[in-house]
Parts: C-alpha cells; sequence; structure tokens
C-alpha cells in the first residue's frame, strides 16, 4: 500500500506540474515549438540524404572519425530541433524581457540538448543492451531533474526494495548500480586503452613484460571501479565478505582449468618462455605467437589458420621455440644420388646450390655428407642455417630442392628411383591380348 500511495503522490504532482506548464499563456510556445519540431524533421529529410553521400566519399577517414560522423546523422532531427529551440528562445529573449514568455521554449530546448548529449556520450558504452539501459535511465533523469521531480521519482523508486535485516536493495539502487558501473567501467576502458597504447609502444619494455604490465593494469582498474561501484550505491563490503568466499570456493571447485590457464598464463608471462612474435611448433600446429591471452595463445599459422592454445598445454606439453633465444634454424633436407656419380663433386654441388638461395646464411655455411649406402642411391644429407623462421619453412625447403635439382640437371648428376625388370624363364610363355583395331 505505501508503494501504491506514492505512485499516486507522484502523479499528482506531475499533473499538477503539467497544469501549470500548460496555462493559457504560455500556448504559444507549444506552438513555436510544434514548428521547431516539423522544421527539425524537414530539415533531415533534405540534409541527411547529402550528408550520407559526403561520408561516404571520406575514403582517407579513419574508423572512428567515421562511426562519430553517423553517430551525427542519425541524430540530425534532434540536432536541428536544440538549434532551432535556442534560436526561438533567443528572439523570444529580445522580443520580451519577462523570462516566463520563454520558460517552455527554455525549458524543452536544455532537455533536448540534455538528451542529445546523454545520446552522443552513451555510444562509448560498448555493450549493446547496457548502453541501452544507460541512454534511457539518463534521458529519464534528466527529464525529471529539469521537470524537478527528480527526488521525488527517487523516493518512489526506492520505496519498492527488498529488506533483508540491514541490507536494503531497492530499485533506485539496482539502477544507480547499472549508471555508475558502466560510467566507471567505460572510464576505465579508455584510460587503459591509451596506457594500454603506450605501454605496447616502449620499446625499452620486453614483448612479454608489456603483455604482463597491460595484464595488471587492467585487473587492478576494472577492480578498483567494481569495488568504487559499490561503494558509491551504498553497498557495505563487509557484509559481503562471507558470501564472497562462499562463492569463491564453489568457482574454484568448478573452474579449475580456467584458473589453471589464468595461472599459467601468468607463469608464461614471467618466465619469458614464448612471446609475441615467436615461432613454435606444439603438437601438429605450427606458427607464430599473435597475441598472448590471459586464457589463451592465439597462433596463426601459414595457411592463416588461427589456433587458440590453453596456457595450460604450453606449460605442461612439449612446445618447440624455433626464436626462444636466438633465431638460427637448422634445416636439413636428404637426398640421393646414382653410385656412378662422384660424390665428391654432389656434396660440392649441394652446398653451392643451398648458398645460391637468398634466406640461406651464409655466416654459417652449409655441410652435406654421406649418410648411407642404400639399395639403388648414395644418401645424403644437407644442413643449412635460416634466421626468419616465421617466413615459413617449408617454402624454403622448397626452394633449396628446386636449386638442387637446377645443379645436378646442369652437371648430369642422376637421381635415381627404383625400377623393376621381367625375366621369362626358360619354358614359360606370355599370352598377348588380340589387339584393338584403331
Amino acid at each position: 500500500m505505501l508503494i501504491v500511495e506514492r505512485a499516486q503522490a507522484l502523479w499528482a504532482e506531475a499533473v499538477l506540474d503539467a497544469r501549470n506548464l500548460i496555462l493559457p499563456s504560455r500556448l504559444y510556445q507549444f506552438g513555436i515549438l510544434a514548428a521547431c519540431i516539423l522544421a527539425a524533421w524537414g530539415l533531415k529529410r533534405i540534409v541527411s540524404p547529402r550528408f550520407r553521400d559526403w561520408m561516404r566519399n571520406r575514403d582517407g577517414w579513419k574508423k572512428w572519425q567515421l562511426r562519430a560522423l553517423l553517430q551525427i546523422d542519425r541524430r540530425l532531427g534532434l540536432l536541428f530541433f536544440v538549434v532551432l529551440a535556442w534560436t526561438a528562445t533567443g528572439l523570444m529573449a529580445e522580443i520580451s524581457q519577462f523570462p516566463s514568455r520563454r520558460f517552455i521554449l527554455t525549458l524543452a530546448a536544455t532537455i533536448a540538448t540534455a538528451w542529445l548529449l546523454v545520446g552522443l556520450a552513451a555510444r562509448l558504452v560498448r555493450n549493446r543492451f547496457l548502453r541501452r539501459v544507460v541512454t534511457w535511465g539518463l534521458w529519464i533523469y534528466v527529464t525529471l531533474y529539469y521537470l524537478g521531480i527528480a527526488d521525488e521519482a527517487g523516493e518512489f523508486l526506492d520505496g519498492i526494495a527488498v529488506n533483508l535485516g540491514a541490507f536494503h536493495l531497492s530499485l533506485l539502487a539496482i539502477l544507480k548500480a547499472v549508471v555508475v558501473m558502466a560510467v566507471l567501467f567505460t572510464t576505465v576502458r579508455l584510460f587503459s586503452a591509451a596506457v594500454s597504447g603506450r605501454i605496447r609502444d616502449n620499446e625499452d619494455i620486453s614483448p612479454t613484460m608489456r603483455v604482463l604490465l597491460v595484464k595488471i593494469m587492467q585487473i587492478t582498474l576494472y577492480g578498483a571501479a567494481f569495488l568504487i561501484g559499490l561503494r558509491v550505491i551504498g553497498l557495505d563490503l563487509t557484509g559481503l565478505a562471507f558470501l564472497s568466499g562462499a562463492i569463491g570456493v564453489g568457482l574454484g571447485f568448478g573452474l579449475q582449468k580456467v584458473v589453471s590457464n589464468l595461472v599459467s598464463g601468468v607463469i608464461i608471462l614471467l618466465d619469458k618462455s614464448i612471446k609475441p612474435g615467436d615461432v613454435i611448433t606444439i603438437g601438429e600446429t605450427f606458427g607464430w605467437i599473435n597475441a598472448l591471452g590471459g586464457r589463451y595463445v592465439s597462433i596463426t599459422t601459414r595457411d592463416g589458420k588461427e589456433y587458440l592454445i590453453p596456457n595450460e598445454d604450453l606449460i605442461t606439453g612439449q612446445v618447440v621455440n624455433w626464436s626462444h633465444s636466438n633465431d638460427f634454424v637448422r634445416l636439413d633436407i636428404h637426398f640421393g644420388t646414382s653410385y656412378g656419380d662422384d660424390p665428391h663433386q654432389v656434396r660440392r654441388l649441394a652446398i653451392e646450390a643451398a648458398g645460391s638461395v637468398n634466406r640461406v646464411l651464409r655466416s654459417r655455411p652449409a655441410v652435406c655428407h654421406i649418410v648411407n649406402f642404400g639399395d639403388s642411391s648414395v644418401d645424403y644429407v644437407l644442413r643449412f642455417w635460416i634466421r626468419d623462421p616465421v617466413a615459413g619453412l617449408t617454402n624454403i625447403r622448397g626452394d633449396v630442392f628446386l636449386a638442387l635439382w637446377d645443379a645436378f640437371k646442369e652437371h648430369g648428376i642422376t637421381i635415381p628411383f627404383p625400377q623393376r625388370e621381367v625375366l621369362m624363364l626358360e619354358g614359360s610363355s606370355l599370352d598377348v591380348g588380340p589387339e584393338r583395331e584403331a
């Protein structure tokens, strides 16, 4: 019954305020506002298509600039109304010195301006649902504030509450929590993005330390924003200590893998075993590290696939880091030549062929050794060094094989392949089928 009585009182006050606004001496101001609305609508219909065509020709502009223009285009009607309403207010101030002559115009222009600023500022909130809640909540608040009934509406919302002992949770507190959290998180996100950019561009800090500093900063800032938001809305954090402990124990059992991956991510950042840009092999996956996340590592392969490997697998499994301590990588390729070819010449040609490939290092000369006398060939291994594994391994092997082919063909070196001979024993016969007619 208390809530119903407060609602009736709030409605009665709103009706009284509306009657005070709609006085016969002020009706012409509503007429002026209606004319401003029609004019703003007409201007938007005329200007918006031309404005969009102008936007499409901004080829060199950045994405955030184009997004800002798009938001302005969506609010052209409200923007024109604000300009027209304030223009009408200024003209009425010149005609008459009495504030009552322009009271409605000033009130409508002020509220419309607040709506426009709220709509533009709320775009900083990325989450769509949260952005809508913040936008509508602030629109309603600024409207009630300028109408002078914000306190009464606040008392009404505060009356819709659940009381558990000393804990008081009202609809007003929930709305405050949503708005305050959104504002704090948005502020933290913008500040974190700016500081993270400065940290990532600092060449004096190692790549792993950059990622670690960014993660620590984000966790600290978001945690502080969450606690500050709870304190702003009046929640007693000491009363939630036991509940948070119980929830933490439950989450510890239910989210063991998640926690393990988070801890493994911190260990990877601290021991610097892998870092962004390293070329690694884990299982059947070969590629370079694109990013280190809190739960996983992003690995991009040569064929453009992006694998998200859990951090725990990198700690507990075997990982081949091709560029951990240095970028030098030795590659082996195997081939065979005929027994009639001079092995000294083969070794010399193989080394020269490897040295003719651009990516093969000259500072670490290639070597070629005989490894086996096979059934039909003399088997060799050719070893050479590169220092850019991120550019690929299969392609450099292919280039060296192609150089070997050209060198052997030029000098008459043959690469044997299995051959089979069929011998006809005495007394056997071979049946040949009839030839087909052409």
